[in-house]
């Protein structure tokens, strides 16, 4: 997978933006937070688990690593990662930050 791939899964999910990245790092975010997160010095992306245990969890099975710079809740995974788990650690990030949001918010994207 790529940074390309990536950028379409993301930019299909509701509400879901790309920051401008002479301004951020390259990031994905919905209603201004970020679910996901690219480095120029790393393989992959950067996304959002729904605990420290759950990244954890993800690093010991070998389907993630620690995400430099980032909260224990988040990890990184790789490009070369199966598609499959790569596309749901995304939609899975998105969800947690979504479902974080303000009801209000929510019904805003929702309602598109």
């Amino acid at each position: 997978m790529s940074r390309d791939v990536i950028n379409e899964i993301c930019a299909a999910l509701p509400g879901a933006r790309a920051s401008d990245p002479a301004v951020e790092l390259d990031s994905w975010k919905v209603g201004d937070k970020m679910f996901a997160c690219f480095g120029d010095r790393i393989d992959g992306v950067c996304t959002k688990t729904d605990s420290v245990e759950t990244a954890q969890m993800l690093i010991d099975a070998g389907a993630a690593t620690k995400a430099p710079y980032f909260h224990k809740s988040w990890v990184l995974v790789r490009f070369d990662s199966d598609a499959d788990e790569l596309r749901h650690r995304l939609e899975a990030s998105y969800a947690i930050v979504f479902k974080s949001l303000p009801k209000k918010r929510q019904a805003e994207i929702a309602a598109g």
